[in-house]
């Protein structure tokens, strides 16, 4: 079994967490966090033992009728590799403490490229993460335009892509945030970061994008345009979505066009916290025109990197050297039966 930390209960931690404890072949050995709060609450009522930054504050955790397992450290102790899924900027300051104790390590999109030297997307280049000991799994926008460009460039030979992300403004705990009353062009300049981002995964890929944040918290919306080299089909270009494990087609039968449309669809699909762990895609906006693919597809941004997680320990660990043997692994044991 591989053990695995999860060194942040948040957002992402929580999911990851849930991820790996469904795994056939890990097992969590503990979960952190800095304060008493609902999450490390749930953290022990699902029997994951519970590591907290600072020692010194282990009183308001029992006072809070939280059990402390230990500190960071003591866990760091306990595992094979560290899933590190503290805020932006944070994880970049725990590498000293991972190279420390010598545990293999992942970081999330919210750290730059530099701080693991391999950024990952398992549809894309699991291999490069193969027996690595630091590995960044890019960000949930990243990781649904890899996915889908990669897809399309194998088949098509994609020349370039143009994407406009419409970002939500916050998820749906984030009290603080907003816009609540505004379209927020983020950022103002064009290119936007994303297109890097996409590069440090698929370096080949000429890619332009733009982004903006509306007064939403569940899930982004891509618009893309892709030039193809190689003639294509919409017919064609639909049957290829089909097979990729992790991108859903949103029937036009169902009369969804909204994210609102699709969490309730993955509530009632059964979700576990309405987790839509694919890219989706509404199939009837798939259009070839000329040598020109467009589409809109909507992004999870709580959801889709938790199976790249997954995907990410076991090449590291070296568990399978297949990337589609893992990705069935992983999607088999949450139950991702793509829409």
């Amino acid at each position: 079994m591989i053990r695995v930390a999860i060194n942040g209960y948040g957002t992402i931690g929580k999911r990851v967490a849930d991820a790996v404890a469904a795994q056939p072949d890990m097992e969590v050995v503990g979960v952190s966090k800095t304060r008493p709060s609902s999450e490390a609450l749930i953290a022990n009522e699902r029997g994951y033992p519970l590591y907290i930054t600072d020692i010194a504050n282990r009183a308001k955790f029992e006072a809070a009728g939280i059990e402390v397992a230990g500190d960071v450290e003591e866990m760091l102790k306990k595992c094979d590799i560290v899933v590190d899924a503290t805020p932006g900027g944070v994880g970049k300051e725990n590498k000293k403490l991972y190279e420390l104790y010598g545990v293999k390590a992942i970081w999330q999109g919210g750290e730059k490229h530099e701080v693991a030297g391999i950024s990952f997307n398992s549809s894309c280049n699991y291999n490069d993460a193969f027996g690595a000991d630091y590995v960044r799994v890019v960000s949930c926008n990243t990781t649904g335009l890899c996915r889908i460009i990669r897809l399309i460039d194998e088949k098509y030979d994609v020349k370039s892509v143009f994407a406009t992300m419409v970002r939500r403004g916050s998820d749906p705990g984030g009290i603080k945030k907003g816009p609540v009353d505004a379209i927020v062009l983020n950022p103002v300049t064009i290119p936007s970061h994303h297109g890097p981002d996409v590069q440090t995964v698929l370096p080949d890929i000429n890619i332009v994008t733009t982004a903006m944040i509306v007064p939403t918290t569940f899930m982004h919306m891509h618009v893309l345009q892709m030039e193809l080299v190689n003639e294509a089909t919409t017919a064609d270009v639909l049957e290829l979505i089909r097979s990729h494990p992790r991108i859903g087609l949103v029937k036009g039968s169902t009369g969804i066009t909204s994210t609102a449309e699709l969490r309730e669809l993955a509530s009632d699909m059964g979700r576990p916290r309405s987790d839509l762990w694919e890219s989706c895609v509404y199939e009837d906006s798939v259009s070839v025109v000329g040598d020109r693919l467009y589409l809109f597809q909507a992004i999870h941004q709580e959801a889709d990197v938790v199976v790249e997680n997954i995907d990410a320990i076991r090449a590291m660990m070296k568990a399978t050297a297949e990337a589609g043997e893992s990705i069935r692994m992983t999607n088999e044991a949450l139950g991702l039966k793509a829409i």
